[in-house]
């Protein structure tokens, strides 16, 4: 259990974002020393080579005045003055031999490097090298450089400053460094854990669904960043989900108790049949009722499962040219015979040339579920009106009736798989043909809407786009 631990934070997010923070954070603190050193370094040679260069020119110049005895005195003025740890100089004839020097004991494990007698000789620009001496801390820059046509001379100069800076970087590179990573460290935790604090949220509320609580929800801080969209978009599936297990329970009640009147009513008809029927008509009365209940049992399965299908996205919908114009018109010669029968006066008020691409069955069975809706729940006397408007991106059909109406506490509800109103229960029907009509619509990229007031009838707007391709179920 001890080790699991340590193995188990080595393993989490934040860890790995930690160290990657860290790493960068400190990666960059060394570019940045590294450009500072080579800038610093390069500026103090530049001085250095300068220097040089300046008692060149000093000497070239008392050369061409005074000869080469007054240059030689004067490189030795300048030793003494300099002090002979601090800088030499040699004179040298074009084959490299030395013929005049300061004083050298100092200096002696310094050589005459042929290579750079060469260069010198054949550019004609002074040579600059530095070296290092064995066993002394500092670097030695060295010049080439010639005074007059016969005469070269080599200046070194002790870079002191140079050897100086360089301890001191180091010392300070080394403190500040080792500063800097526990300071990417602390940060780079404390910008991990602000980052997956959101994650854990989710993993936390996760948890608690996972052992049963699906009201619980992800706190959204409100800051508008990818946490938060991860955590509203967690929060949607949440509110879908629950909805989807409180429909599955309704409907399954609705199923059972649905299923329990038929299945019951099957039993005992056959169980009277079988106990008092003496003739064979009985029986055959017996076989025709079962026949009948089951068809309405196949009827609510089959409607059930085109529901769950088209809603689901199993179902895939042809992509037909649709006349709509001719097919509302053909629904309403369809009922027309139905709604006589009943003393209704059935209208049809429909633009002309009015198209669409969708599914052709599908609609007619819309159409035809808010047609016998319509017609069902209208008294005699009454109407059904039919309108099909065209707009500017969408076709727009309304089935109004002077019927009973619906209650505004039912009005929410009646999209809802077999949910009917009190006033409906009298009637013949299983409530699912609006749920049935809605998924259709939606299917469509449409939708299904309906206003009502009780006793003053009821009006169900249905809107489908004329343009839009439509969905791939």
């Amino acid at each position: 259990m001890s080790l699991r631990k340590p193995i188990k934070f080595l393993n989490t997010l934040a860890f790995r974002l930690t160290l990657w923070y860290a790493g960068i954070f400190t990666l960059s603190s060394c570019v940045a020393f590294l450009l500072f050193y080579m800038l610093i370094t390069s500026f103090m040679r530049n001085q250095t080579d300068q220097e040089l260069l300046g008692q060149v020119n000093r000497f070239a110049t008392l050369q061409a005045a005074e000869g080469v005895e007054a240059v030689k005195g004067g490189a030795w003025v300048e030793a003494q003055a300099a002090r002979d740890k601090k800088v030499f100089f040699r004179f040298l004839s074009l084959d490299g031999q030395v013929f005049s020097s300061s004083n050298m004991v100092y200096w002696e494990n310094i050589p005459v490097t042929e290579k750079a007698i060469r260069e010198l000789l054949h550019s004609g620009r002074p040579v600059m090298e530095t070296l290092i001496m064995k066993n002394r801390p500092d670097q030695v820059r060295i010049l080439y450089a010639m005074i007059s046509s016969g005469i070269i001379i080599q200046v070194g100069l002790v870079m002191e400053s140079y050897s100086r800076f360089l301890a001191a970087f180091k010392s300070i590179f080394i403190i500040t460094m080792s500063l800097l990573i526990l300071l990417a460290a602390g940060l780079g935790w404390f910008m991990a854990r602000r980052a997956v604090s959101g994650v854990e949220a989710v993993t936390r509320t996760a948890r608690k669904i996972s052992r049963g609580s699906l009201e619980e929800r992800v706190l959204i801080k409100g800051q508008g960043d990818e946490i938060d969209q991860l955590a509203q978009t967690f929060n949607q599936m949440l509110d879908r989900i629950q909805t989807l297990v409180t429909e599955i329970k309704e409907m399954t009640d609705h199923i059972a108790h649905d299923l329990r009147s038929p299945l019951t009513r099957i039993r005992g008809h056959a169980e009277v049949t079988l106990t008092t029927a003496k003739s064979l008509s009985e029986y055959e009365a017996m076989a025709a009722g079962t026949i009948e209940d089951c068809d309405r049992l196949l009827d609510m399965t089959n409607t059930l499962l085109l529901i769950s299908k088209t809603e689901s996205g199993v179902n895939t919908i042809a992509m037909e040219e649709i006349n709509l114009t001719l097919l509302i018109q053909e629904g309403c010669e369809l009922f027309r015979p139905t709604a006589e029968d009943k003393g209704l006066s059935l209208n049809c008020e429909v633009s002309e040339g009015c198209r669409l691409k969708g599914d052709t069955r599908m609609i007619q069975r819309l159409l035809a579920n808010l047609l016998d809706n319509a017609i069902k729940y209208t008294p005699s006397g009454g109407f059904v009106t039919v309108s099909l408007e065209e707009q500017e991106e969408n076709l727009v059909i309304e089935v109004k009736d002077s019927g009973i109406g619906i209650s505004p506490d039912d009005l929410p509800r009646i999209f809802e798989r077999f949910y009917r109103s009190d006033r409906s229960r009298s009637l013949e029907g299983i409530g699912l043909g609006l749920s049935l009509a809605r998924a259709i619509a939606r299917a469509h990229r449409g939708d299904l809407s309906a206003l009502s007031q009780p006793n003053q009838g009821s009006t169900f707007r249905l809107i489908l786009p004329k343009s839009r391709p439509a969905q791939s179920l």
